[in-house]
């Protein structure tokens, strides 16, 4: 099949495809949020990704991220990759399998204007909030408590900041 990146995005809003192509985002941690938002935002037609994550694919993470069976084992940045090479071939992407770090956030996100915090641990997210928040102008994406079966209805999204 001779597919082109317009008939992918023909249902977008006029308009909307040529600043979603302009766009990069960094998304840190490819969990149950992170792999979701990599997804979502490869079939929107986000021009560029830069995923980062340092863990493996595991069993117990089927149930609510987006890998197969297949991928058990691999490492999240290089199944998240090809996952989205099937969705979108036309999003340039990047991966690092690191753990982040305040020694090494800013060579991570380097240039890219839009963050996507997807960690688990409280500890890190607090300190990328301290870093990114304080010390840059990124928009930074983040969310808690996304895990669980609890009513969608209790679920509560808050502007803090212009970029936050």
């Amino acid at each position: 099949m001779d597919l082109k990146e317009e008939d992918l995005l023909k249902r977008n809003v006029k308009g909307i495809s040529e600043k979603l192509k302009k766009a990069k985002v960094c998304i840190l941690g490819l969990g149950g949020l992170g792999s979701n938002v990599a997804v979502l935002l490869a079939r929107a037609g986000i021009g560029y990704l830069k995923l980062i994550d340092f863990d493996v694919v595991e069993a117990s993470n089927l149930n609510r991220q987006q890998y197969r069976i297949s991928h058990i084992g691999m490492k999240k940045t290089e199944a998240m990759k090809t996952i989205i090479r099937e969705i979108n071939p036309f999003v340039e992407v990047d991966i690092l399998d690191i753990k982040v770090d305040r020694k090494n956030i800013y060579s991570i996100v380097g240039d890219i204007e839009i963050v996507v915090e997807a960690f688990d641990k409280a500890e890190i997210k607090a300190m990328l909030m301290e870093e990114l928040l304080t010390n840059t102008n990124k928009i930074v994406v983040s969310a808690s408590g996304m895990a669980g079966l609890g009513s969608a209805n209790e679920i509560v999204t808050k502007k803090i900041k212009d970029n936050f």
